[in-house]
């Protein structure tokens, strides 16, 4: 795991951070301490802007999945495959934020803006590991509205609870595999600087402090990207010209504005978040740009699990119902609660 931080020692004598050096069988191998982020260093007053629109953001986020979450298994009317994938969704937005955002927000305060050598691995693995489980569970998600439209009277039967819970072990094991195996097993010694001009520690900024060639790495990450990226995205196409065949086959204009309105939800975000990942992950190294780089992590790292349960649910009528029956079964004051859920409806 630690290929990823090793650096010969005679690169890294001029290195200012405090290192550590073990001996192995091919010499001796430096490993960081710590890194350092350096963020948006060159605008302090931007820093101050971003800690606080970031800060709210991730309590938005917070607080929108939490709550899919909460009223998937509060509510039985929401047990269905859709809102089961949507919580595994939901579960990685809050795993994904948490793993970035805490850090992020304190280096935008802080003087020196360092990150340790294990909570830096640990964010390119888990950043890695999540980003393709998401690509999955889209890909799954728009076979669930495929089936739905497409095979209604066989809904129930293809995505039955077994199979749901199938899939979506399988997701999440198989993104394990094609995307954290593979980086662990990958040797990659860095060159002297532990600087890194980002936000936080992932797989393509990590790439332009690697000593050497690359070239192999680049397009073992492209292999990876092409089978996390791009399969599940052919994936979702081939759904939706399959489902577009058949809302255009539907004789009634409400029944086709009804079949279109389940699909748009998951047309957005699969553009936002295959848009952003495409770019960042299935480019050659020497296309990098620091500061626009920054911008497009913050968008599919910060934003994105912010917009997902405002884009998916909290404007659905499923979930509004949901909603009410939750706060309905909550001891208020009858006139305290018709404002509190009246305010709360109008806010989705």
């Amino acid at each position: 795991m630690y290929g990823w931080l090793a650096s010969p020692t005679l690169h890294c004598a001029q290195s200012p951070v405090p290192r550590y050096a073990i001996k192995m069988e091919s010499g001796n191998i430096t490993l960081f301490t710590e890194f350092i982020l350096l963020g948006f260093s060159d605008y302090p007053e931007l820093e101050i802007f971003l800690f606080v629109i970031v800060s709210i953001i991730y309590a938005v986020t917070l607080f929108g999945n939490i709550s899919i979450l909460a009223l998937t298994c509060l509510d039985s009317h929401l047990h269905t495959p859709m809102y089961f994938f949507l919580s595994n969704l939901s579960f990685l937005n809050i795993c994904y934020t948490t793993t970035v955002v805490p850090k992020m927000l304190i280096n935008f305060l802080a003087k020196k803006k360092t990150i340790s050598s294990p909570l830096c691995i640990g964010q390119v693995y888990i950043t890695l590991f999540l980003g393709a489980a998401e690509c999955l569970l889209l890909a799954e998600m728009a076979f669930d509205r495929y089936v739905a439209i497409c095979n209604p009277l066989h809904y129930t039967t293809i995505m039955s609870k077994n199979v749901c819970i199938s899939i979506a072990l399988g997701t999440w094991t198989t993104s394990f595999f094609v995307s954290v195996v593979p980086t662990l097993l990958m040797w990659l010694p860095l060159c002297g600087s532990n600087v890194i001009d980002h936000l936080f520690c992932e797989v393509p900024v990590m790439l332009q402090l690697v000593c050497g060639d690359t070239s192999a790495n680049e397009a073992m990450m492209f292999v990876g990207s092409t089978f996390t990226l791009m399969l599940p995205f052919v994936l979702i196409l081939l759904s939706y010209v399959r489902i577009i065949v058949t809302i255009m086959s539907i004789t009634s204009a409400d029944g086709k504005r009804k079949a279109f309105s389940t699909c748009s939800s998951h047309i957005t975000v699969v553009t936002i978040y295959y848009g952003t990942g495409m770019f960042m992950y299935m480019r050659p190294k020497t296309s990098y740009s620091a500061n626009r780089d920054k911008l497009i992590s913050v968008f599919y790292s910060v934003i994105n699990p912010m917009l997902n349960p405002i884009i998916y649910s909290l404007r659905n009528k499923d979930v509004k119902e949901a909603l009410m029956k939750v706060m309905g079964k909550t001891k208020m004051p009858q006139g305290v609660k018709k404002s509190f859920l009246r305010g709360n409806l109008q806010a989705f």
